[in-house]
């Protein structure tokens, strides 16, 4: 009996004791939604909100409390529709999932037991690094807020990574993923052409954008959607939906991609269909899955051809397909980056970049380096690539997470590696939503001895 229990620890957590996972998970989940209310405090003090705002604040804040603690996986479902709204932040999602891990926290739920050590302890060291970077920063309520936004992304992954731990649970999660990003792709994309009321705000000029602040985070939000269903349609698991179902959903989330025009969300895509199709064509009769693939993206392709038509956006395409003038602007701020690492070898702090360069970073490394040092950079791309190489066992091993699809995972966490060089994915929910199920899928017993 001694024997088969230890077979079945979870990687990541041998070694480690479950009390001791579970008093992390409560210390840290503690102290980082202290520091996301006293951040959200400070933007309050500095931005008073009409009483009538306040008041709706916190009917919704009851009203999350109280789904949370009646249905706990209900309030997650809601959390993960509302990824698809992040005007501003802290931001719809932060409100419900911030609800969900202090229920968490509460009723013993939260626990860093399963996810892989080596993980936790690179994103405590990143954490730290932020601290020690505060030291001389030029605004410091601005330290302040956007270190707590990154503390709490970074609890939150640690929190869903394990929270998905059975089948149930993935495809709720892959459901509520599907409903944003499908439902984000078609209003978006409608506005540009359809004048209902509100569409103005689900566009920015020529550009869908949905309820982002940008285009470009849009655009790449629907990528991971995308690449799920892709492996869903050859290798169905979670989605009771026939194939023409699903056809669909993956030719909505292709024209919205399209119709971002966010050139790094389709060097994002590009990369993700690319490692993709290299996955499934490895694997044992993978030379038919892969074909089924292709055939599916020429269909998805038939419809934008068609909808580019209709809409007449072959033009724009082609002038956005070139090299804009404000590139120069984005290659000038991260030289800069690199010459502010040269003069403060510990970074000039969290979210100072903008108050000393006219241009924002426009890429999760550059900021890194500017405001946490070399060693910081050092930290974050340790942990990317480690959780690059986690998913790329998972894939060679073919353990999904309870039913995610592994290549779809490694995909989509490739195409976000290079859509980090040319913008700031560091607050991207959807990073560390997906590098999250990549943890889980490592943290999974041993297939061969459950």
């Amino acid at each position: 009996m001694t024997g088969r229990a230890l077979t079945l620890q979870p990687l990541g957590a041998r070694g480690r004791p479950p009390a001791v996972g579970r008093a992390l998970g409560i210390l840290g989940g503690a102290v980082a939604l202290g520091l996301f209310a006293m951040a959200t405090a400070v933007v309050l003090s500095r931005n008073p909100l009409p009483s009538t705002v306040v008041a709706a604040f916190g009917i919704a804040l009851l009203g999350t409390l109280a789904l949370a603690l009646r249905s706990y996986d209900g309030a997650v479902a809601l959390g993960l529709v509302l990824t698809a709204f992040v005007w501003f932040e802290p931001s719809p999602p932060d409100l419900v999932f911030g609800v969900v891990i202090a229920v968490a926290l509460v009723t013993g739920r939260f626990t860093l037991g399963r996810i892989p050590l080596a993980v936790s302890t690179l994103l405590g060291a990143f954490l730290a690094l932020n601290l020690f970077a505060s030291v001389d920063v030029v605004d410091a309520n601005r330290a302040a807020f956007f270190f707590a936004i990154t503390l709490y992304l970074a609890i939150f992954a640690l929190w869903f990574g394990a929270y998905v731990d059975s089948t149930p649970r993935a495809r709720l999660v892959v459901k509520a993923y599907l409903t944003a990003a499908v439902l984000s792709a078609v209003l978006a994309t409608l506005a540009l052409y359809v004048q209902f009321p509100g569409h103005n705000a689900l566009v920015t000029g020529p550009r869908a954008k949905g309820l982002f602040k940008d285009p470009n985070v849009y655009g790449a939000f629907l990528v991971p959607a995308a690449l799920i269903v892709l492996e869903e349609i050859v290798r169905p698991r979670l989605l009771r939906l026939r194939t023409p179902a699903k056809l669909a959903l993956v030719s909505a989330l292709t024209v919205g991609i399209l119709f971002s025009f966010s050139r790094a969300a389709w060097l994002n895509a590009s990369v993700g269909l690319l490692v993709m199709l290299g996955v499934l064509a490895l694997r044992r009769g993978g030379g038919r899955r892969a074909l089924a693939v292709v055939a599916v993206v020429l269909t998805a392709t038939a419809v934008v051809f068609v909808t580019v038509a209709v809409t007449s956006s072959v033009s724009f395409i082609d002038q956005r397909a070139h090299f804009q003038s404000y590139d120069v602007q984005r290659f000038g701020a991260q030289l800069s980056g690199i010459e502010y690492a040269v003069q403060y070898p510990l970074g000039i702090g969290p979210g100072q970049f903008e108050l000393l360069s006219p241009v924002s970073a426009h890429s999760t490394y550059v900021r890194a380096l500017a405001e946490e040092g070399l060693l910081g950079l050092l930290l974050l791309l340790s942990l990317m690539v480690l959780t690059l190489f986690l998913a790329v066992r998972n894939a060679e091993a073919g353990r999904d997470t309870y039913g995610i699809g592994s290549a779809a995972l490694l995909a989509a966490w490739c195409g976000l590696l290079a859509n980090s060089v040319f913008v700031d994915t560091l607050h991207w929910r959807h990073l560390w939503l997906v590098a999250a199920l990549i943890w889980a899928a490592a943290a999974r017993p041993s297939w061969g001895r459950r």
